[in-house]
Formats: C-alpha cells, structure tokens, sequence
C-alpha cells in the first residue's frame, strides 16, 4: 500500500490505516480474538497506522494492540494515541503532571517505553493556543516519553491553531463526504506547515458504507444511537452532525457515483485519500471482512466527475447546516 510520510513524525504510514475505537467500546460488542483477528487482517493488507485513545473501552482498545504487537514482534507499525478525556473537560486539567499519568497508563496499555504519537483527544477550544501546553508536551517529548504529539480537533479552527505552534506533528480531523470544511483553510494549511493530517470518521459512522436503512437499529451501548442529539459528547461525531434520514438521502445519490466494481464504503475512503494534504485515512471495521475491503480503497482510482459529485452532494443536502458549525 501507499506510504505518506505522517508530518513532523517523520514516520511513513499507509494512506488507509485502521481506527479502533470499536475495539474497546460505543460500537456494540467486538470481542477480543475478533480485534486480534481485525488487526491481523488489516496489516496483512498493508496498513501501517493503528489509531486508539486512552478512553477507548477505558484502555481495552489499546490494550488490544499491545497484545498484538507483542505477539507479532518486529512490525513496523505506528501507533497514534490520545489522551485528555480521562478528567471532566476544563482547559485547567491539561497539565503537565496529568499528561504524564495519562502517557504512563498508554505506555502501559501498549508494552512500550515511548509512544509513537500522542494526540490530545479533543479538548476545550482553549487549550489549542495554551503555550504551557506545548511546553508541557516538548517535555514529553525531551524526556523520551513520547516520540511526536499531535492534536484531534472538532472544528477547523483549532486545527489551524494548532498547526501554528511548530511542535505539532499532525493534526486528525472529520473529513468526508458529508464534511468538506477541511478543503477549505485546513488541509492547505497543514501541507505549507509540513503537518500531517489523519482523517477520521471516513464513512460517517457508516451511513456512508450504503448499509445502512431507516429500519436499521443500533444497540443500546452504540454511539449511534446513544449520542444522535450529542448527549454524550460532540455530535460531530455521530454520523457527522448530520441529520440520519436526510444522510440516507445523500447516500442513496453518493451510490449513484460509485464506479461498477467499487464499494460504497470504498469509493468514501478512497475520494479523502486522494485529497491533497490529506496523509492518512482511519475508517474502523468490525470484522476481518470490512478491515480488507477498506484497506483495498488505497487501490480505488477516482475522477473527476465523482470529485463534482461528491460536492455537489454537500452543497445541496449539508453545506448550510455543517460549513458553519465545525
């Protein structure tokens, strides 16, 4: 597969990696020879970036990848975590001596002295232009804690605070069909700054696999089903902010882009792999089956007028409601 170099790491990665939030929770049940079995499957693909957080399953997510990187030694895989979501959400709690706990814990969580990346798991816009916490960062990084740090973001204005401090590494965020701010200031941005982009929620939370109907249901321990109004945390994050059945809509014309052959969920990741600035593409799978077939978007060859299309779509169903909010 296809390596890009991910920023200020200095790390190659493949252009499609595998996010594991749905290893440890919020996405129904995965059991634990399952998430082995889909990490197997996705690196015999050629994925070379697992992305997790801390809160993920309250560590079971990294845990998941630890074993397997213990069991499977001599990889050459990057590991992007995230940490900041273990305390309630006040720019105060982003300290030094808390990032250290949270860094101990992941290291733990992982079987490793030094983490590859560490991202702060969407914080208070705040603590995007707090120079104590780049400090607080760079001296992770001095003491050889972490390798690089990043930052995961809600909205394109913190991106592009961050990309302005020069110790930021990477910077993930909500890129897709449904969520074309990004194009606009942030993936420019970030290509000039020699900062790498991860995009994150490719599929929309699935709505862009094509699976998906208004009779579908979701269980009751799913973030799709849970945090449909944002109860829990940023909506965004749940089907990208968008309203479910006005989502299923724009699917039903996105399926009418999709090149014979193609997937649904695989023409969605390969159109944000092909964007330029864009590094690395995270989509989850839940099972060995969707781990290849998205690892197999790297191969999917796009053009133009699917390019038209998938703007088109935007403008027409989510512009007014999404440009504005995130």
């Amino acid at each position: 597969m296809e390596q890009r170099k991910l920023g200020k790491t200095g790390r190659n990665v493949s252009i499609v990696g595998l996010g594991t939030w749905q290893l440890g929770a919020d996405w129904g049940n995965v059991d634990q020879d399952q998430a082995q079995a889909i990490l197997a499957a996705s690196v015999e693909a050629g994925v070379t970036l697992f992305d997790t957080a801390d809160v993920y399953g309250d560590g079971r997510s990294e845990q998941a990848i630890g074993k397997f990187l213990a069991d499977n030694p001599g990889l050459d895989i990057t590991v992007a975590t995230k940490m900041g979501r273990r305390l309630e959400q006040r720019p105060e709690n982003y300290t030094l001596a808390n990032f250290r706990q949270w860094v101990d814990r992941s290291r733990h969580n992982l079987g490793t002295d030094s983490l590859d990346l560490v991202q702060l798991h969407c914080p208070p816009t705040a603590v995007y232009s707090n120079a104590e916490v780049y400090d607080a960062l760079d001296t992770l990084v001095s003491e050889g804690a972490i390798r690089s740090y990043g930052v995961s973001v809600e909205r394109t204005d913190e991106a592009l605070e961050a990309i302005s401090h020069d110790g930021t590494a990477s910077v993930q965020i909500i890129l897709n069909a449904f969520r074309l701010k990004p194009l606009d200031e942030v993936l420019p941005a970030a290509k000039a700054a020699g900062v790498g982009i991860i995009a994150r929620v490719p599929l929309a939370s699935g709505l862009l696999s094509g699976k998906y109907t208004k009779e579908t249901s979701f269980a009751e321990n799913d973030h799709r089903n849970f945090n449909r109004t944002g109860g829990s945390f940023d909506v965004g994050e749940t089907f990208s902010g968008v309203d479910y059945e006005l989502g299923l809509k724009a699917v039903a014309e996105f399926e009418q882009l999709v090149p014979e052959g193609t997937g649904t969920a695989q023409a969605a990741i390969a159109w944000i792999a092909a964007q330029e600035g864009v590094t690395s593409v995270i989509p989850g799978a839940r099972n060995v089956e969707q781990a290849k077939a998205n690892a197999a978007a790297a191969d999917v060859v796009l053009n133009d007028e699917f390019d038209a299309g998938v703007r088109w779509i935007y403008d027409h169903y989510f512009s007014e409601a999404i440009h504005p909010r995130w």
